[in-house]
C-alpha cells in the first residue's frame, strides 16, 4: 500500500510538473537556472497582454529593419502573453549565461533611452527586467535554443 501511494505521489507530481510549463521540449531546452526578480519600481496597472504583444512586435520589427541578421528572437507565451521566451540563434550570442546577461545589460542601455523611462525619471535606475515588470510578464526564459533555458520569476 505505502508502495502505490508513494508511485502514485511521484506520478502526481510528474504530472503537475509537466502541466506548469507546457513549453519545455518545444520551444527551449528543460529550465538549467533561475532567479526571482521582485524590485517593483513603478506600481500600477501599465501591463495588460496587448501591451506585451505589442513590446513584442516593436522588438521584433526593429531587429528585421537592422542592417544585420538578429542574433536572438523575442517571443510571448501564455494565453495572456505573460510569459516573454528570449533564444539565441547562433551558437555564439548565448553560449554562456554570462554572455546572455551581457545582451539584457545591453537591452537596459536602449530601455533606459526611451522616452517613458526618462518621463518617469527613471533612466539612471530602471533596466530591462524592470520594463518587463511594469508591463507585468510573469516569466522571461533564456535560452541558447540547445542545452540551457534561464528563468526569471517577476514577483510583484
Amino acid at each position: 500500500m505505502i508502495r502505490f501511494a508513494v508511485t502514485f505521489m511521484a506520478f502526481l507530481a510528474a504530472t503537475c510538473a509537466a502541466a506548469e510549463d507546457k513549453y519545455v521540449g518545444y520551444y527551449y531546452p528543460e529550465v538549467t537556472s533561475e532567479e526571482v526578480f521582485d524590485r517593483v519600481i513603478r506600481s500600477g496597472n501599465a501591463g495588460s497582454k496587448a501591451v506585451r504583444v505589442d513590446f513584442v512586435n516593436v522588438l521584433t520589427s526593429s531587429q528585421l529593419q537592422a542592417p544585420s541578421t538578429p542574433r536572438f528572437v523575442f517571443f510571448a507565451k501564455g494565453n495572456n502573453a505573460e510569459t516573454l521566451v528570449l533564444t539565441a540563434l547562433d551558437d555564439d550570442v548565448f553560449s554562456s549565461i554570462y554572455r546572455a546577461r551581457a545582451v539584457m545589460a545591453q537591452l537596459t542601455v536602449n530601455v533606459r533611452q526611451g522616452g517613458f523611462f526618462q518621463q518617469q525619471q527613471l533612466q539612471y535606475v530602471a533596466t530591462f527586467y524592470d520594463l518587463l515588470q511594469l508591463m507585468q510578464f510573469d516569466e522571461l526564459m533564456i535560452t541558447d535554443g540547445e542545452t540551457w533555458t534561464h528563468r526569471v520569476d517577476f514577483i510583484r
